[in-house]
């Protein structure tokens, strides 16, 4: 059965590679990102396979989302799957380094982005008691590394949330997910070091990583699991990651005596 699949960041990365996995099931999709010409291009790629309804959307913007949600055309109202995707990081400089108007942009699009795209469009899940919230978080979500502060703490939301969410749709048959990828070949690395490719590319360089299609397969498998099943929080490497031992900072001075 088609279902229509509310996806937002939908312009490249897991949110273009997971559009075009629902499309070959023949779902109808409602592309949301803040730049429209690859939407169109999405569009027009994908219209053969299904319906595809786009909007130019930032999920910063608490008005505009409610007012897309509450416009979505009869044939995509009825929303089945929500897959929060929209996030970014932005600089991996220490926390007393930082640009405040950085840490500003990542909470109001990782944590209250998503917030307003669940808010609105919950409320149709459960009074239709189906549905699924995918939430995108993140290994930095989980586990620290240095520069990664607001962005971690940002995805640590999201995770979290998620669970509460759970725990708030218990007794309905509303499933929600969180999924929790690592190192990743996306665009990612170019937004957070803001166009430098040099420094994006050094991220991957001398290893095989998860690429946007293991994502988006990921989301759709989690989505097509029997009705009773819910996958609570999927977290996912290449071979190629790991945890390094903890970090001990030892000065020159160690050791030594007067």
């Amino acid at each position: 059965m088609s279902q229509t699949v509310f996806i937002t960041g939908a312009s490249a990365g897991f949110g273009a590679a997971s559009a075009r996995a629902f499309a070959v099931e023949g779902n109808r999709l409602v592309l949301t990102a803040r730049r429209i010409d690859p939407l169109i291009s999405l569009q027009d790629e994908l219209s053969s396979k299904c319906q595809v309804h786009i909007i130019p959307l930032d999920v910063r913007d608490r008005e505009a989302v409610c007012a897309a949600v509450t416009a979505l055309p009869a044939a995509f109202a009825n929303i089945d799957i929500l897959i929060n995707n929209a996030g970014l990081a932005l600089g991996l400089e220490p926390a007393h380094m930082v640009d405040l108007d950085d840490w500003d942009v990542m909470v109001d699009t990782n944590i209250k982005g998503l917030m307003y795209c669940t808010r609105a469009i919950l409320p149709g899940m459960v009074s239709r008691n189906r549905g699924h919230i995918i939430n995108m978080s993140s290994t930095a979500g989980e586990w620290p590394y240095p520069g990664g502060n607001v962005y971690g703490g940002t995805k640590a939301f999201v995770t979290q949330f998620s669970r509460n969410l759970r725990a708030d749709l218990l007794g309905s048959k509303v499933r929600v997910t969180c999924i929790q990828p690592g190192m990743a070949d996306t665009e990612f690395s170019n937004v957070r070091f803001k166009g430098d490719k040099g420094k994006a590319a050094s991220v991957y360089a001398g290893t095989e990583p998860l690429t946007a299609e293991d994502i988006a397969e990921t989301i759709a498998w989690v989505a097509s699991r029997p009705s009773h099943v819910n996958i609570n929080t999927l977290e996912i490497m290449c071979v190629d990651q790991a945890w390094g031992p903890f970090a001990i900072h030892r000065s020159e001075d160690s050791g030594k005596q007067e």
